[in-house]
């Protein structure tokens, strides 16, 4: 991509506004809320504190918890998250309501977990 001013009208000039944030890949200037960078295409990183925060593989947090508190007798949240053998072995068990008691602190575990945490673990599943 080329680096054209009328495309991105905040890269015209080189002072970072105040809803405007630095590239971690190509340090150019984008807005604070780009998920994706115009001008070198790498994804970001979320944000500090975002609710919303998903691993590079586009697995969310919130998402996997909430499989796990639902259903997590039935091994959703592993699938979910890649491990579908542990996701199996659940399904075979569902019967003893072990799997479920197991993905109700699973699920309180991946909610509270940080989110530099869960991306460390689950990002490249």
């Amino acid at each position: 991509m080329t680096n054209n001013p009328t495309e991105f009208p905040n890269m015209s000039d080189n002072a970072k506004g105040p809803e405007d944030k630095f590239c971690s890949e190509c340090s150019g200037i984008i807005r604070a809320k780009a998920e994706i960078c115009p001008l070198c295409g790498v994804r970001q990183a979320p944000t500090p504190g975002s609710r919303t925060a998903s691993a590079p593989n586009g697995k969310s947090k919130i998402a996997a918890g909430l499989f796990a508190l639902l259903l997590g007798d039935f091994g959703a949240h592993k699938f979910y998250l890649g491990k579908p053998g542990l996701g199996v072995l659940y399904l075979i068990f569902f019967w003893t309501w072990i799997p479920g008691l197991i993905g109700l602190i699973e699920g309180i575990i991946l909610i509270s977990m940080g989110d530099e945490e869960f991306i460390q673990k689950y990002g490249d599943v």
